[in-house]
């Protein structure tokens, strides 16, 4: 169990991309190294922090990384204005109770996570790949409250997952294309075409 605790927790929040997102920022590593998403309530259950979160009637998904927690909520409902004191005031207690991030027993029996580890049977261009999604462009996606993982590579297309803040965000899009599959082709000729699939 990855638990937290400290005496004095500080939260502070960015403002991501997607207006339907917010990133909440701790002083504190929360997932050290890792990031997963759960884009409903129906995926918390590793997780206590994020069904607590799921609690607030107006979240739809929790994306949870190294230092911080990107919300999504409903577009229905407030501003974020509105509901940020409560957050930031529910986390900083949480965490300075130490309350547990991610159960990682019941982790491995859910949800499989993706990730860029590159792996002994991975091809040459699928290391290549995943170098530069690891190097290059999670640090940045990381800013903007979201995460990006490698799925495929079939015929110079590779198969991305756009998580947290990147999942629906209307600039994602344009960032994956312009940027992202930009670079991917100059870096490694053989990428023709880059894809975000659905996680």
């Amino acid at each position: 169990m990855i638990k937290t605790g400290n005496p004095i927790i500080s939260i502070y929040t960015e403002m991501t991309p997607n207006p339907e997102t917010m990133k909440f920022v701790a002083n504190k590593l929360l997932y050290p190294g890792k990031s997963i998403d759960f884009q409903d309530e129906s995926m918390a259950e590793p997780s206590p922090l994020a069904k607590e979160l799921f609690s607030f009637p107006f979240i739809k998904g929790v994306f949870i990384a190294s230092n911080f927690v990107t919300l999504t909520k409903t577009i229905e409902t407030e501003d974020w204005e509105d509901v940020i004191p409560t957050i930031k005031d529910f986390l900083k207690e949480y965490l300075e109770n130490g309350g547990v991030i991610i159960n990682e027993e019941d982790l491995a029996k859910s949800i499989q996570e993706s990730n860029n580890t590159i792996s002994d049977d991975d091809s040459d261009i699928v290391k290549r790949v995943k170098e530069l999604l690891e190097n290059y462009v999670k640090p940045a996606v990381e800013m903007d409250g979201g995460a990006i993982q490698f799925k495929s590579y079939n015929n110079g297309v590779v198969n991305v997952i756009l998580q947290g803040s990147c999942s629906g965000c209307p600039s994602s899009m344009i960032t994956l294309k312009a940027g992202i599959e930009g670079m991917m082709k100059r870096m490694i000729p053989e990428v023709k075409e880059v894809i975000a699939e659905a996680d």
